[in-house]
């Protein structure tokens, strides 16, 4: 019989305690892996529907409405999501970029004019309180972008829409975040990037 104050005896205990708090880890893990992925999947339907100025929905009454106006397809490889919101067509673009401190994405609603923008949402990883993370707090800064154009008059051959310190082109322009230089400076980025991978879509007639 092993001696329980033995270094084998406390190696062989301590092997198997770790194993068995790996196997109900993974357990545990495999048990709410399809909630968490559930959870995931609403979340982001919720944000596609708030870009289209639909919110205050409990999560019931969201993945009801988005079954109704949202559907998934895409142009040249990349998703996009057609909507119909109360008779009229939208486009919804899902965008990633990088913010201050980390990762930031959102989701732009466009007009049946595909020039337009409806509304915007945004959402970001670590931003700080206050500052950067207004991109995500406040709808009111979110607001600013509805009615805002893509491109710059009639050159749509590069996308325009920004978030600026100073707005010169009330048009295509933003007021930046107060106090998150960078953050504003990484959403005009990512509007850009991820927008411009759609510009043969946006251009054409269909």
């Amino acid at each position: 019989m092993m001696k329980t104050n033995s270094n084998s005896y406390t190696v062989i205990y301590s092997a198997v305690i770790v194993v068995i708090v790996a196997f109900l880890l993974a357990f545990v893990y495999q048990v709410l892996k399809p909630r968490q992925d559930s959870n995931i999947a609403l979340d982001q339907k919720k944000q596609i529907l708030y870009s289209l100025n639909i919110r205050g929905l409990d999560n019931n009454e969201a993945e009801t409405e988005y079954n109704k106006v949202v559907k998934k397809g895409k142009v040249d490889g990349n998703d996009i999501y057609y909507c119909k919101v109360k008779g009229q067509t939208k486009y919804v673009i899902p965008m990633k970029g990088m913010g201050l401190w980390g990762g930031i994405s959102g989701f732009i609603a466009v007009n049946a004019d595909k020039s337009t923008v409806y509304g915007v949402y945004f959402n970001h990883e670590s931003e700080t309180a206050g500052l950067g993370a207004e991109i995500k707090d406040n709808l009111q800064w979110q607001e600013q972008f509805q009615g805002k154009k893509l491109f710059d008059g009639s050159n749509r051959s590069k996308i325009a829409i920004s978030v600026q310190k100073k707005v010169t082109n009330p048009q295509t322009q933003v007021d930046a975040v107060t106090g998150a230089t960078l953050t504003s400076n990484g959403v005009t980025n990512m509007l850009r990037d991820c927008l411009g991978k759609y510009l043969k879509f946006f251009n054409s007639k269909e």
